[in-house]
């Protein structure tokens, strides 16, 4: 009896995956129950694929949505490119939103597959950071908001397309909360890249939770645009590049994003 109650307990992890193992039963009641739980294991096998092929089929979908939205947006601009009035540059300015959010969608659906593949090579910082402040220079001119970019003399091992998109997150948010200010972008030695503003700040109570997924805090929700995902995907994606991502912050004087480099925390990554 004994034997066989060690051999159900060690069992018991198991069961999650396949009822494989069991013991022979003795007598009919431990037939009936064996034919339970073999019943009960092929429902749930069942439901998990039902489950599973119904997220591939959403992750398609979306996946061609994205791809799809971005012939359109690409019209529009070009509509746009030779037309240089107030209402244009807003326009454009809209356009340019709506590709970031396209290309959210595109990564949080990346971040969810299991085909999610990091490249890891070893990269100038400087030239990750100068792509995506162009990227983002017709924000800082709207915004008005001054930038001073200090030399970032360092290599760093990292995925750089997945290490842009964390970087634009952050630039983002820096301009979005950060009117008539400036942001430094800088290097602490020996490995970390610091983003600093001097927006309106992140309230005490909220920033341990700026990184979880769906909260917005009180800037957001005073905001009513933000959606609790860009920070979120930022904490994501620099655990899987092994990075540690924080941020200090101080209302009404700014806030200060810091992205430190620790290659040897990579994980779900190949090199190239």
């Amino acid at each position: 009896f004994y034997r066989r109650h060690r051999l159900l307990c060690d069992l018991v992890d198991k069961i999650a995956v396949s009822c494989d193992g069991l013991p022979e039963p003795d007598n009919l009641i431990e037939a009936d129950i064996l034919a339970l739980v073999q019943a009960a294991c092929a429902a749930r096998q069942k439901l998990l694929g039902e489950a599973e092929k119904e997220k591939r089929e959403i992750i398609d979908y979306y996946t061609m949505w994205v791809h799809q939205i971005k012939t359109p947006i690409a019209a529009a601009k070009l509509i746009l490119a030779d037309e240089e009035t107030a209402e244009s540059r807003e326009l454009r300015t809209q356009l340019f939103r709506i590709e970031q959010y396209v290309e959210m969608v595109l990564v949080y659906l990346r971040m969810g597959s299991d085909s999610t593949d990091y490249v890891l090579r070893e990269c100038a910082l400087i030239e990750v950071v100068r792509q995506a402040v162009r990227k983002y220079a017709p924000l800082f001119i709207r915004n008005k908001t001054a930038l001073d970019l200090r030399p970032l003399d360092t290599r760093v091992l990292t995925d750089e397309k997945w290490l842009s998109f964390v970087i634009e997150q952050l630039l983002s948010n820096a301009i979005k909360y950060t009117r008539g200010g400036e942001i430094h972008i800088a290097l602490r030695q020996p490995d970390t890249l610091l983003i600093t503003d001097t927006g309106i700040g992140i309230a005490p109570e909220d920033l341990p939770r700026i990184f979880e997924k769906g909260f917005t805090g009180y800037n957001g929700r005073s905001d009513k645009k933000s959606t609790g995902i860009g920070l979120y995907l930022c904490r994501r994606i620099a655990e899987n590049l092994g990075c540690e991502i924080s941020a200090t912050s101080a209302v009404g004087i700014g806030t200060t994003v810091s992205l430190r480099f620790v290659s040897e925390a990579c994980k779900n990554v190949r090199y190239e």
